[in-house]
């Protein structure tokens, strides 16, 4: 037994007549008549009661019936699954992101993926750059946006923005009515920063600032995440170099001011280049629609 013998008995059972049934499987009468004896001599069960005028279904057949139609409708919905997944329409997408995109940049992705491929679960987990780059290397995760890493031959990468540094400085700082601020400024104060182990492009970019003015910076404080920075300088412990993506809603006891030429860096979407989930494809084709 397998499906087709199981369409040749739903049409006999849904049309009670051998002629009709035989047309829908696109056969003439005596061998589909010769396919339901088959059937019923596998099973060792009589499943219809015919005469030269009626065609019925016995008890069991009803219940075969049931079952054959829900054995039909399980194995069709898993010919539309595997198809979708190939797709990238189904199936799991593991999509980490750093905080400076937690803003404006992954909610219209989520957005644009669950009105495109709704049968995709989406799994997304906030991390630190340097945690992405080595969860995308033992793929547990699918794909990422962080910031762009050009030193990364391993990742397929798509840019989504492209990001800035600000200043910011508490309401009370000298430096909170500047008009604009650069390198030569920032001698004397002290900066908070994460880490070169955690954000590396972030700390390049402010010791590539303020080296190309003859600045040495002095990190008095090195946090890991970019909010314990902000509310560092909430509290007057210090002034911040961080990306502008994150200066929309700093609180009333903070001031954000421009940079003269202020450092710029790329957020992107990237993935393994040996990724094979299909999702992750879609992804990619889905977000040459959006614009940041």
């Amino acid at each position: 037994m397998d499906t087709r013998h199981m369409r040749y008995f739903v049409a006999l059972a849904e049309t009670l007549h051998f002629g009709q049934a035989a047309a829908r499987m696109n056969m003439s009468q005596p061998p589909f008549s010769r396919q339901i004896a088959a059937i019923e001599k596998a099973l060792g069960v009589r499943l219809f009661e015919r005469n030269s005028r009626n065609v019925v279904l016995t008890t069991a057949g009803k219940h075969f019936l049931n079952d054959c139609r829900s054995v039909l409708a399980g194995f069709e919905a898993a010919c539309r699954d595997v198809q979708l997944v190939a797709n990238g329409a189904k199936g799991e997408l593991r999509l980490g992101f750093t905080m400076y995109a937690a803003q404006g940049i992954v909610p219209k992705l989520v957005r644009l993926l669950s009105d495109a491929a709704p049968d995709v679960r989406l799994v997304l987990e906030e991390r630190l750059p340097s945690d992405i780059d080595e969860l995308l290397l033992e793929a547990r995760l699918d794909a990422a946006v962080t910031l762009g890493n050009p030193t990364a031959p391993h990742l397929r990468t798509r840019l989504l923005a492209r990001d800035r540094l600000r200043l910011i400085v508490h309401s009370d700082h000298p430096l909170a009515s500047a008009e604009k601020v650069g390198a030569q400024a920032l001698a004397s104060e002290r900066l908070i920063a994460a880490p070169a182990s955690v954000v590396p492009t972030l700390r390049s970019a402010i010791g590539a600032y303020c080296a190309a003015d003859g600045i040495v910076p002095h990190f008095a404080l090195e946090p890991r995440l970019q909010h314990t920075i902000i509310r560092l300088v909430g509290e007057g412990l210090g002034v911040a170099l961080i990306p502008q993506s994150l200066c929309s809603d700093l609180g009333e006891t903070i001031v954000s001011r421009p940079l003269i030429d202020p450092p710029e860096f790329d957020v992107v979407l990237c993935a393994p280049t040996a990724s094979k989930n299909p999702a992750v494809a879609r992804l990619f084709e889905l977000v040459k629609q959006l614009s940041f």
